[in-house]
Parts: structure tokens; C-alpha cells; sequence
């Protein structure tokens, strides 16, 4: 059982967040899983196994196990695709079911994901100043037109978006109390985001919980933006372009398209390349 090792959302050759793929006949033992991660060390592995017509999948950390992993999922879906053929796979969640769909266009691979229904609300005031107070943030580093919000689309990020592309190059935290933060409110992530424009956002995730500093592109986090930017009726025209990665040399690009329906799937993709 050789896991696969390959780069979500990346620019053709370069960039791209690394991800493991584990695909077997069955799932192996939770403590295996939690072992192949670790060894990998790559911020999440996929592990798939068929169920029925469709995939068991589920997704670790070198630290814990998470409900969803945009990214990883994306690497699955390029992985099937290799092994399967071109198309869309369903895949079963710990605590949804959502698709995946893999394609390989003149030897580039490509996939896109179907996210879980999204959902956002205003943050709590004690989390916003918890996480301003860990990132040394203040509330004048905020972009006033956004409010710091909650946001999910099978698993929840805190989102601040801020007013210049100098605060968020500079984001610096200490992982330990990332850690604790994360853990004490229940958060995959916390995305940092600046605006270029309606359609172009540069992001940063900070993802203490899964036991790394930082994230170089986060699909999981993208689509509960996207559906946190429908919520509030930004004009986005139907797709974002998400930039992540920029600051620690590895440039990724992550494509959100936003359908008008309230909670409804968000459509992420992108490129994928082996490692």
C-alpha cells in the first residue's frame, strides 16, 4: 500500500498544496492512518476504499482526524481518475456525501469537487478578538466593508478579510496557541484574506489545528468563503479566483464557482501535478 503523493490546485509543474492518497480495498486501522499522515507529513491524507458505487473516504492530519479536506479531495479525485478512467466519483463522508470529478487534458491533470453545503454567521466577539490577539492584529487591520465570520462548508474556518496585502504577508503566529485556539472553537483553519478585486482574492489559512503553520491552498476553506460571500451578496458573477500559497513560495490557484442558491454546493477546482 504505496501512498500516492501529489499537489492540489497548483500551476502546472510548481506550487500547489501537497497532499497523500491512500487508495485500498479497505480503509487500514485508525492508528495506521494516523501513522501513514504522520510519515508523510503532508497537512492532510486521503484514504479511500469503495463502499457500494461509491468511495469511503476520510481524511488525516499528522495530528488528527478532520471531517473534510478540500485540497486532499482534489488529489483523490486526479488519483481516481488515473486508475479509473475520466469522471465523477461519490464519495461518503464521515458526515456528508459529496462528489469529486477527475480528468487528465494532454497530460495535465485536473479535478473538481462538489462541496457540502455551506453556511456562515457572524463570528462571536470573544473568537474575534481571541484570534486578532493570536495573529497581533487589530481591529483597525480589518477590511470594514467584511465582518470576521464563521464559515463552513463541511468543516468550519474563521474568516478575516484584511485591508491591506502588507497585513497579510506578514501573518505570524505562534502554533501552540493556534493550536488551543483552533481546538477550544472548533476551527479547521483561520483564512486571512485580502481583496484585489470582486473576482480576485489573495488568502492565507492558518491551520494550527491540523499541526502546520500555514496551508498553501485550501479547498475546503475556498468553498465556505464563496458560500460566505453569496450570503452577503457580493458581487462575484458566479466564480472567484482564490490565490493562496504567494507568500510561502508555493502559488496556487483554486477556482470557486458560486450557483445563486442559498447553502448551495460550491464547485472548487484546479490543477494537479505529481510529486
Amino acid at each position: 500500500m504505496q501512498p500516492l503523493r501529489l499537489a492540489s490546485f497548483s500551476i502546472g509543474q510548481t506550487g500547489g498544496n501537497p497532499a497523500g492518497v491512500v487508495i485500498a480495498a479497505q480503509h487500514p486501522s485508525e492508528n495506521e492512518m494516523r501513522q501513514i499522515a504522520a510519515d508523510l507529513g503532508y497537512s492532510e491524507t486521503a484514504f479511500a476504499c469503495p463502499q457500494g458505487n461509491a468511495w469511503r473516504v476520510r481524511y488525516f492530519s499528522p495530528e488528527t482526524e478532520v471531517p473534510f479536506c478540500g485540497h486532499a479531495t482534489i488529489a483523490l479525485g486526479a488519483a481516481l481518475a488515473a486508475q479509473q478512467g475520466d469522471g465523477v466519483f461519490d464519495l461518503i463522508l464521515n458526515e456528508t456525501a459529496i462528489t469529486v470529478e477527475g480528468r487528465n487534458e494532454n497530460g495535465q491533470m485536473h479535478a473538481a469537487l462538489q462541496s457540502p453545503p455551506t453556511q456562515s454567521a457572524p463570528a462571536a466577539a470573544d473568537l474575534t478578538a481571541a484570534a486578532l490577539s493570536l495573529l497581533g492584529l487589530q481591529q483597525g487591520d480589518l477590511d470594514p466593508l467584511f465582518t470576521p465570520t464563521f464559515a463552513g462548508a463541511g468543516a468550519t474556518h474563521l474568516i478575516l478579510v484584511l485591508n491591506s496585502r502588507e497585513t497579510l504577508s506578514a501573518m505570524s503566529y505562534d502554533l501552540t496557541a493556534g493550536r488551543d485556539l483552533m481546538r477550544e472553537y472548533d476551527l479547521v483553519t483561520i483564512a486571512l484574506v485580502w481583496v484585489e478585486s470582486d473576482q480576485v482574492f489573495h488568502v492565507r489559512n492558518a491551520f494550527a489545528s491540523g499541526g502546520v503553520i500555514e496551508d498553501p491552498a485550501t479547498g475546503a476553506a475556498a468553498a465556505a468563503f464563496a458560500g460566505y460571500l453569496r450570503d452577503i451578496a457580493w458581487p462575484h458573477a458566479g466564480e472567484i479566483t482564490i490565490i493562496q500559497g504567494e507568500d510561502m513560495g508555493a502559488k496556487s490557484i483554486i477556482i470557486a464557482e458560486i450557483p445563486d442558491e442559498k447553502g448551495a454546493s460550491i464547485r472548487i477546482s484546479g490543477e494537479v501535478r505529481q510529486i
